[in-house]
């Protein structure tokens, strides 16, 4: 079965958000309606749907009479006119929608009919000028995009009253699709490689940032490839050529500057003068420069607090933080002075760099309270003025320099690390790994801009501001244009399809994901609530995850959230799947109880006599009040 689009379990959901709101007309729209009483001065009360209002007629009609209808005014009051003449209960929809082209002069195109046939079931209010657009719309659809889908998003722009522009559309049609997106990254990729024209700038900086995008653990590589550098250069045993390459490298990835020598590589980059941060929350690199810039009159207060720092980091083994300790305490037995506080700064950073670079590869994945991990902070001792943004990028850098080395033991070094961070992939790997997708995509970036939030040129460089700014740009060949508005539709589409729906919220997010060369796509689409303080109600919710992974293909996790108790269905076709999870089950249990949630069940089901049975069961749903969760979908 092909589940391509959520489309089918959202229509109920439109229909009840039509249902839920009071009706709204402008000028020029035409509606069907049925006169239900009469009143003095022209006056009527005209039943649209489930919904009724009171409009003045141009001319007097009976009651019962049932006519389609334009709205001429509404202000000072709506004011209606009829297009068509009465129509009897007999008269079918076919017949009902010629009469209606007939009367507004309508193409009688097939995509005109099922754009008025879809309408006049929804009983939606359109204009002519609307009409005509949502006709060109169809007539030019792109390819993959389903005329059903197409159909559902023009409804959703009427029912939400968004522009009612191409725009729009084309983003509501891409928005709905469950995959895809990595092919056209991929396309759009390909085209900015090959075709020249344009801007070469925006064109190889996109290229690179889509590039990165494929390879979301890339950094953890670079982590490897740090600690690995770091550690040959700290060694004493290691031939010179080696710590040479080591340096070299270093160097190319802008790790360190390139005065760096092999007698000053830990201490090229600490002048200047750090500004001040409170000590707890500093990096390791932060913290040494505020220490070395201490006067020793102060000393005593500023040890105290590096020695809480070094206590709360979850990063160090007890047997670093022991070492360290026993530093400092060996430092409060001697006067304090200037030479002596260096001395001191210069031996924490030797026991700091040789820790972190141990600890790299045994705690991947793994943060400290201030979100660093252990290569973050290993980067902070020989770049103290890195931030994580810039982090990502040097080792990101670190990765490209070696893999570009024409030196075999590079090469090797480089298959060694990436080796590594695979056999570590975990549950704290993919959520790392979409995180870095979803911010490298852009999807938060007009949020980012309005809030301030964040460094501005790192926003800069995600691939929305940048698909942006190639659109833009009017010497763009056709094809790079092309490819770049269905990606900048995909991502404006998961926007539009997220929203609220009174106490009830939707978020669909579309993941594309490239781990170690096998290629997939994720949609995630959460239903639930707000709290009162404006954050999610963890305890109550659904959430359904479309897959299409290159060996289980097609897959539908439907998870159901109530009262913090979970029940899980899995849909997928392959044989023998069921098998294959027993083994997993317990994993998932113990993982949940750590969240303090509670597995009720987990069942894998075929798509072929299922997937209907849950479309209509999530599309009949109806509120539950009591429990506070809408699981609608």
């Amino acid at each position: 079965m092909n589940f391509s689009s959520f489309n089918a379990i959202q229509s109920n959901t439109s229909q009840q958000v039509t249902a839920n709101q009071p009706l709204s007309l402008k000028q020029d729209q035409v509606f069907h309606g049925s006169i239900k009483q009469l009143y003095p001065n022209q006056m009527a009360e005209v039943q649209v749907g489930n919904q009724k209002l009171m409009a003045k007629l141009e001319v007097p009609l009976k009651v019962g009479d049932a006519h389609f209808f334009q709205v001429t005014s509404t202000n000072p009051q709506t004011e209606l006119k009829v297009v068509t003449g009465p129509m009897s209960q007999s008269m079918t929809a076919g017949q009902q929608m010629s009469q209606l082209m007939e009367t507004m002069n309508l193409p009688k195109s097939n995509e005109m009919q099922q754009v008025l046939s879809h309408f006049m079931k929804a009983q939606l209010p359109l204009a002519k000028e609307q009409l005509l657009a949502a006709e060109g719309w169809m007539k030019n659809l792109p390819a993959g995009v389903d005329k059903n889908n197409a159909l559902h998003a023009l409804q959703r722009m009427v029912e939400l009253k968004m522009p009612f522009t191409n725009t729009v559309f084309q983003a509501l049609t891409q928005g709905v699709k469950t995959d895809g997106m990595s092919a056209n990254l991929a396309n759009l990729a390909q085209l900015l490689a090959t075709q020249s024209g344009g801007n070469e700038a925006i064109k190889s900086s996109l290229l690179q940032q889509i590039d990165q995008l494929a390879k979301p653990l890339n950094n953890e590589t670079g982590g490897i490839l740090l600690a690995r550098a770091t550690q040959n250069l700290l060694d004493n045993n290691s031939p010179v050529a080696s710590k040479l390459q080591s340096l070299t490298v270093l160097k190319e990835a802008g790790i360190l500057p390139q005065n760096a020598t092999l007698q000053n590589w830990q201490t090229v980059n600490q002048q200047g003068n750090q500004q001040s941060v409170n000590p707890v929350q500093a990096s390791a690199g932060q913290l040494l420069q505020q220490l070395g810039q201490t006067s020793p009159e102060q000393i005593k207060p500023m040890l105290e607090q590096v020695k809480a720092w070094i206590s709360n980091e979850s990063l160090l083994s007890t047997t670093q933080k022991q070492q360290l300790e026993q530093l400092l305490s060996r430092f409060e037995q001697i006067p304090a002075s200037k030479p002596a506080v260096e001395a001191l700064v210069n031996q924490l950073r030797q026991q700091l760099t040789n820790a972190y670079s141990e600890n790299v590869s045994t705690r991947l994945f793994m943060q400290n309270d201030q979100g660093q991990s252990a290569k973050d902070q290993l980067l902070t001792l020989l770049k103290p003025d890195t931030n994580l943004p810039n982090a990502d990028q040097l080792l990101r850098n670190l990765v490209k320099v070696t893999a570009d080395s024409p030196q075999p033991l590079m090469q090797s070094t480089l298959t060694q690390a990436e080796g590594q961070v695979q056999a570590a992939v975990d549950s704290r790997a993919m959520e790392q790994a979409i995180k870095t997708v979803l911010k490298g995509l852009g999807v938060s970036y007009e949020a980012a801009l309005a809030n301030k939030a964040g460094d501005i040129q790192a926003i800069a460089q995600q691939i929305k501001p940048q698909l942006l700014a190639l659109l833009q740009d009017t010497q763009t060949p056709v094809a790079i244009r092309d490819a770049a508005e269905t990606v900048m539709s995909r991502l404006n589409g998961m926007q539009l399809t997220s929203g609220e729906n009174g106490h009830q919220h939707q978020l669909v997010m579309q993941v594309p994901m490239d781990f170690f060369g096998k290629r997939m796509d994720a949609t995630l689409q959460w239903n639930g609530r707000m709290k009162e303080d404006g954050k999610i109600d963890a305890n109550f919710a659904r959430i359904l995850f479309y897959l299409n992974m290159e060996t289980l293909q097609q897959t539908v996790i439907d998870m159901q959230v109530q009262n913090r108790v979970v029940t899980i269905n899995i849909y997928n076709d392959m044989p023998n799947l069921e098998s294959l999870a027993t083994s997993l089950k317990g994993t998932l249990k113990t993982g949940l109880l750590e969240k303090e949630y509670t597995l009720s069940g987990l069942f894998i089901k075929p798509f072929e006599d299922q997937v209907g049975k849950i479309v209509t069961k999530l599309s009949n749903q109806q509120e539950d009040e009591q429990g506070g969760v809408d699981i609608r979908v």
